[in-house]
């Protein structure tokens, strides 16, 4: 067995420039202060359950007008915010956030068998905190999980992705429901970033990408205990299309994102050479990343190794999570567009451009266009889907790059994934958790035994956090909702008893998630009578309804007009509230105070789906189709479920006509008479029941908790059984 390398992950390059970023920051500041530069570069400090509302505290206006960043907090803090401050509670604070960061860092590394080096985690986007804005969606947030709950777990992690200049777009929808892109400019030197250094200057690397040598930068960022290295090709050498390779997050042409998929991949492997990390293992989180596995064959082919034992060196240190069976998630490229863009690669491995072509395709010797997914399935050592539904599908869909072997045969396994706890529980529901669940519960919350405590939470306490829960939804959409209906020029009256409707005792609904078609928030409005009823007549209901469209998503954005108008036809605005530019900022109430997550995705198309799994342990009930996550989740008991099975002789019509009717049977028939029966104390404990069955079957199986340490024991390790062969992808 491999005795693992220990790598002081915080003495890593970048870790000196850190330190000296805090004392430029903490120069400036009353001394009682100081600690808080530090605290301020190291995003450990956002799921610290005093971290936010410290930084907050300081000056809660310019908090939310600087996006929650807290370097741009210290550095434009105003006189009267330090006198404010200086009160010895909020000192207090100071000191004892400081001390738990502190210990947390100085903990011993927890070893993964048989990895002798750090686990790196490469991906297009990480979802860490608003005011870190380089992702998109789910798959972000997933991976700022990963590194999160790395940190907590004490694991060797490292990550690595990209810096992008511009972000993910940020969205405006006008009164006629039409969605409107723009882009705001990120400057990381008022992140909490430092770039890292080489005798004085900026480590200065490059990547080959259609004949040029283009030139990029490493940033890092501390996560709590995990370093992320982001790249960056904001350089005044390069020319502007290569430096538009770090502008945009899923930028729309097809030759940049070549671009940003060869830095991801090529560019990551000669960032750790540079900064001397030897990686034990390399995780791609999702195929973006897979050209890394190309460039590590290719550097020992150059050093003597012969090709097959190159690629098969490559392979033995990379494994893969995929994570969506939708095309667009598979994306494949025009294969000249591919040649040109990676020319070096071939020669430098000693093949032909067919054969370079074929790795990159699922049927090797067919004019099918390449892409990073099949790349990433061949050679990397083991390959897993996001949830055990989705392994059923990945294995069927990609049989052909299997020899089309049965599908049980396929070796993709899966790790249904989890949500980080500290990160989405609302403060209320934390609360009583903490309360009933013991000190220390979160690091025991992949646990069965350590939920079972929820029966003996009170209904009177569980249905109080939960009031208070919807509250802050409610006075949160009451405030975004008149920003955006007046930012669209509505009628100011109109505006505001729009949101005087919403109240905070009333059944709230949420479906808030990427607008994509197969989402199908079309089925909201399917039957428009029917939901006008639902909306209007019986007992109160209202709806949270949020989300973005890709730009060039034109289907998408057309349900989102057609769901406005719709909405304004039957009378129902002022019931359903849409809030603009989803994201981490907009996702954290939400989850915690909807009462049901409804989800309604076409199915097999729905991988996972975490975040009906953020709503679940914040005392949410999920009503879902039954795909994704929610096959492992549902019970009978926990929640409510839209039959997934495809009915014979069943087209997409059908099944949409189906699926709505069942949606609009649940809420009319279960969810709402559910909510509304009350006991003589105005309690509903027939649904408080449901609640505590959901918290204690759902609460340690889809924890971040779970889902890494399950990593660590299943996908990391190498392959070292005899029986273990039967795993290992084709042979390149």
């Amino acid at each position: 067995m491999t005795t693992p390398r220990l790598v002081d992950l915080a003495a890593l390059p970048g870790a000196r420039e850190t330190e000296e970023r805090a004392a430029r920051i903490a120069a400036r500041l009353p001394s009682p202060l100081r600690p808080l530069a530090k605290i301020a570069l190291d995003y450990g400090w956002s799921w610290h359950p005093d971290g936010p509302e410290l930084f907050r505290s300081l000056d809660p206006a310019a908090w939310e007008l600087n996006g929650r960043n807290p370097v741009r907090q210290l550095e434009d803090l105003a006189p009267h915010a330090v006198e404010r401050f200086a009160s010895g509670a909020l000192l207090d604070g100071v000191e004892r956030l400081a001390r738990d960061l502190d210990a947390s860092r100085a903990r011993p590394d927890t070893t993964v068998d048989g990895i002798d080096g750090p686990i790196v985690f490469v991906c297009a986007e990480f979802g860490i905190h608003p005011s870190l804005p380089i992702y998109s969606g789910g798959l972000g947030a997933l991976a700022g999980d990963i590194l999160k709950q790395a940190s907590d777990l004490a694991l060797p992690v490292v990550g690595v992705g990209l810096l992008y200049r511009k972000g993910y777009f940020q969205q405006r929808v006008d009164r006629n429901g039409l969605q409107h892109e723009y882009w705001t400019q990120i400057t990381p030197e008022h992140l909490p970033t430092v770039q890292v250094t080489e005798g004085g200057a900026p480590l200065r690397l490059e990547f080959p990408l259609f004949g040029r040598r283009v030139a990029f930068h490493v940033w890092r960022v501390e996560i709590g205990r995990v370093p992320l290295y982001l790249l960056d090709t904001e350089l005044e050498e390069n020319d502007p299309l290569d430096r538009w390779i770090t502008a945009r997050l899923y930028e729309g042409n097809p030759l940049t994102r070549l671009g940003q998929y060869g830095l991801l991949g090529r560019g990551t492997v000669r960032a750790l050479a540079a900064l001397e990390i030897e990686p034990g293992v390399l995780h791609f989180n999702e195929g973006h990343p897979a050209l890394a596995a190309l460039e590590l064959a290719a550097r020992d082919v150059e050093a003597g190794i012969e090709l097959d034992e190159a690629v098969e060196r490559a392979r033995n240190r990379c494994v893969f999570t995929t994570h969506t069976p939708v095309p667009a998630g598979n994306e494949a490229y025009e294969p000249g567009s591919m040649l040109e863009a990676f020319a070096d690669l071939p020669d430098r491995l000693g093949i032909d451009a067919t054969r370079f072509l074929d790795l990159c395709r699922a049927r090797p010797g067919t004019d099918e266009w390449p892409g990073m997914t099949p790349l990433a399935l061949r050679l990397t050592r083991r390959t897993n889907a996001v949830s055990r539904r989705h392994g059923e599908v990945a294995r069927e869909m990609w049989r052909p790059l299997f020899d089309d072997r049965p599908a049980n045969e396929v070796p993709i396994t899966h790790v249904t994934n989890g949500v980080h706890l500290p990160s989405f529980l609302t403060p209320p529901m934390k609360r009583v958790l903490d309360r009933y669940l013991g000190d220390g519960w979160l690091g025991r919350a992949a646990d069965e035994v350590t939920w079972a405590a929820v029966d003996a939470i009170p209904d009177e306490e569980l249905w109080a956090a939960r009031n208070e829960a919807r509250r802050l939804l409610v006075d949160y959409v009451k405030a975004k909702t008149v920003q955006d209906r007046l930012l669209r020029g509505e009628d100011p009256d109109s505006v505001m008893a729009v949101a005087e409707t919403f109240s905070e005792d009333t059944l709230t609904l949420g479906f808030a998630r990427r607008i994509a078609t197969y989402k199908r928030l079309f089925l909201l409005t399917y039957d428009p009578e029917r939901v006008r009823r639902i909306f209007t007549e019986g007992p109160r209901v209202q709806m949270v309804v949020a989300g973005k469209a890709h730009p060039l998503d034109l289907n998408a954005k057309q349900m989102l007009v057609d769901v406005f108008s719709l909405s304004h036809s039957i009378g129902i605005t002022s019931r359903v509230a849409f809030l603009e530019n989803y994201d981490l900022s907009v996702a954290g109430p939400v989850v915690g105070g909807c009462d049901v997550w409804v989800n309604v995705p076409r199915p097999p198309l729905e991988a996972s789906g975490t975040s009906g799994m953020k709503s679940a342990a914040n005392g949410g009930l999920n009503l879902s189709v039954l795909d994704g996550w929610w096959v492992e989740g549902y019970d009978g008991e926990n929640g409510w479920e839209i039959d997934g099975a495809a009915a014979e002789g069943e087209d997409d019509a059908g099944q949409d006509a189906r699926h709505a009717h069942a949606l609009y049977d649940l809420l009319e028939q279960q969810v709402i008479p559910l909510f509304s029966d009350r006991d003589a104390d105005g309690i509903p404990r027939g649904w408080l029941a449901m609640v505590k069955r959901s918290l204690k079957t759902n609460g340690p199986r889809f924890s971040a908790a779970r889902m890494v340490s399950e990593y660590a024991e299943r996908i990391y390790p190498p392959l070292v059984r005899e029986q273990d062969s039967a795993e290992r992808n084709p042979a390149a």
